[in-house]
C-alpha cells in the first residue's frame, strides 16, 4: 500500500498498524495522551485540545481478527474517554463504552477485537462525554481509524496514492485561543473560523495524470455540513460509513454530514494544472444557520504531478452486499427541540427524542440480540440532524420498503421530512447510543440509551 507524502496523510510514524507482512491476526497497541497543546500549522497556530499533541490524533489501523489495545492517559482538566465511531465492537467493559469516564490525571486501558468479518473502511474515534461532547470535539479531539481488507486490493485502488483526510473547524480568537459559543450558536450548532484538512489548511493534493488519487473523508467537525466538489472533475465514491459499496457510485458532489465517512477515487483526467476542492453552500435549516449565508470555502487544490504508468479502470462492480429481512418489530422516534418556561432564546433549550431528553439513569429502548428492527426518524423541525446509531450499522430503507443505501451508520434527516432505516442487533448485548450527531444537539439532550438484551 503506497501512501502520499505531506501533510494530508499523517508519517509513517503517526500510523500505528499491526504487522502487514503476518498472516495471522495481529495486535494494534496505541498510547494516547489526551492534553491542551499549542499546534503550529503551517498559516496558523492555536491551543488545542489534542491527541498525542497533534492534530488530528494518530491514525490507528488494522485489519479484520486484529486486537486494539489503546492506552488513554487524560491529561485534560475534565474528564474524558473513547468512542470508536463505526466500529462494531462491544458496546460494554473496556471497548467503545460510553458510560465509562477516565477522569483528570487518570488512565484507562481499552481493548476489542476486530471482528473477522469486519467490513474494511474508514472510521475514526473521538471523545463521548455527555455535555463535553461538541467542546472537546470542536477542540481537535478525533483521529481516524482505517480497517483494511478486500477493497484494499481493488487494483485501481491498490495502485493509488491514498489521502487520509480529516475534516475539521476550529473557532480561534486573535490569540489562536478556542472561543466558547453561546446559547444560542450551540442550538444552531457551532461552526468554526477555520477549516482544516488533517491539521492542514488549503492543502495540496498530488494527482498523476492518467492515474488516481484515493480519498478518504471524515467529518470530524461537531456541526459542520460538508458539500464537496472537485473542479471539472468527478468523484467514484467506493465506500462509505459501514464500508465498501456494491458498484462506484460517480458524483459531481458528495454531501458529508457531521460523523458521516466517505471514501473517493478521483481520476486525472483532465488538462494538468490547479483544481479547487470546494466545499459548497448548504442550507441545514433553523434561525439564521450560518451555513445558509455561508459563500463557497477553497479546502485544498488537486494538482497534476508527472504521468501514470498505465491506466487502471476501476470495476463496474465493487462488493455486493445483503438486504436485511423484513423486520420482528418497527419504530418511531420523534426529533423536537423545546424551550425552557421563562427562559427565553438564550437558555433553558433542549433536544429532545420522543419528548425526553437524555438522562442517563433510564434506558429509552430495548431490543433483543439477533433481532432487526426498522427504526423511522421524524423530523417536524427546521433544522437537519443526522441520527447516529452506536455498535450496529444499518441499512437506510426507501419509500417502497427496499434497501436505498449500503450499510451505514449515520442518516441524515432533513428538516421536515422522515428516515426509515433497518438493522440487525447482532453479537453484542448491553447498553449504547443513539443520538443526533450535530453533537451540540447530543449535549443538549438529543440522544438515547438503547440496551439490547442478550
Amino acid at each position: 500500500m503506497r501512501y502520499a507524502v505531506g501533510a494530508l496523510v499523517m508519517p509513517v510514524s503517526r500510523i500505528v498498524r499491526a504487522d502487514p507482512a503476518a498472516n495471522e491476526p495481529g495486535l494494534v497497541e496505541l498510547g494516547i495522551e489526551a492534553g491542551e497543546s499549542r499546534v503550529d500549522g503551517d498559516s496558523w497556530a492555536g491551543w488545542l485540545y489534542t491527541y498525542n499533541s497533534q492534530l488530528p490524533g494518530p491514525v490507528l489501523e488494522a485489519r479484520s481478527g486484529d486486537t486494539v489495545r489503546i492506552r488513554l492517559l487524560n491529561r485534560l482538566g475534565e474528564a474524558t474517554n473513547l468512542h470508536f465511531h463505526g466500529l462494531h465492537v462491544p458496546p460494554t467493559g473496556a471497548a467503545d463504552n460510553g458510560f465509562l469516564m477516565v477522569p483528570p490525571g487518570e488512565v484507562s486501558n481499552y481493548e476489542f477485537r476486530i471482528p473477522a468479518n469486519h467490513p474494511a473502511g474508514t472510521f475514526w474515534y473521538h471523545p463521548h462525554v455527555h455535555e463535553s461532547t461538541a467542546r472537546q470535539v470542536s477542540r481537535g479531539l478525533a483521529g481516524a481509524i482505517l480497517i483494511r481488507g478486500d477493497l484494499d486490493a481493488v487494483p485501481a485502488v491498490a495502485g493509488a496514492p491514498e489521502y487520509i483526510l480529516v475534516l475539521q473547524d476550529l473557532d480561534l480568537d486573535s490569540r489562536g485561543y478556542p472561543r466558547e459559543p453561546n446559547m444560542m450558536e450551540r442550538v444552531t450548532g457551532r461552526e468554526g473560523n477555520l477549516v482544516t484538512l488533517s491539521g492542514t489548511f488549503n492543502p495540496t493534493i498530488a494527482i498523476a495524470a492518467g492515474g488516481w488519487v484515493r480519498l478518504r473523508l471524515i467529518n470530524a467537525s461537531a456541526s459542520r455540513f460538508y458539500r464537496l466538489k472537485v473542479e471539472e472533475h468527478a468523484m467514484a465514491q467506493i465506500a462509505s460509513d459501514g464500508g465498501p459499496l456494491p458498484s462506484p457510485q460517480y458524483l459531481d458532489e458528495l454531501l458529508l454530514a457531521p460523523g458521516e465517512r466517505a471514501e473517493v477515487m478521483v481520476e486525472g483526467t483532465r488538462t494538468p494544472g490547479a483544481y479547487r476542492v470546494l466545499n459548497l453552500p448548504y442550507n441545514r435549516g433553523g434561525m439564521g444557520m450560518m451555513g445558509a449565508f455561508r459563500g463557497t470555502e477553497v479546502l485544498a487544490s488537486l494538482v497534476y504531478d508527472g504521468n501514470a504508468d498505465r491506466r487502471i479502470a476501476l470495476p463496474e462492480r465493487l462488493f455486493p452486499f445483503d438486504a436485511l429481512p423484513q423486520p420482528s418489530r418497527r419504530r418511531s422516534f420523534v426529533l423536537g427541540q423545546g424551550m425552557g418556561m421563562g427562559m427565553g432564546m438564550m437558555g433553558g433549550t433542549n433536544f429532545s427524542i420522543n419528548g425526553r431528553t437524555y438522562n442517563p439513569n433510564r434506558v429509552d429502548t430495548q431490543a433483543r440480540l439477533g433481532d432487526v428492527e426498522e427504526w423511522e426518524f421524524v423530523n417536524p423541525s427546521m433544522m437537519d440532524h443526522p441520527m447516529h446509531i452506536h455498535t450496529n450499522s444499518f441499512q437506510v430503507i426507501d419509500a417502497s420498503g427496499g434497501v436505498q443505501t449500503a450499510w451505514k451508520d449515520v442518516a441524515l434527516v432533513r428538516a421536515g421530512s422522515r428516515v426509515r432505516v433497518r438493522m440487525k442487533f447482532s453479537d453484542y448485548a448491553g447498553r449504547t447510543f443513539y443520538h443526533c450527531h450535530i453533537l451540540d444537539h447530543e449535549d443538549l439532550g438529543m440522544m438515547g440509551i438503547l440496551e439490547i438484551q442478550g
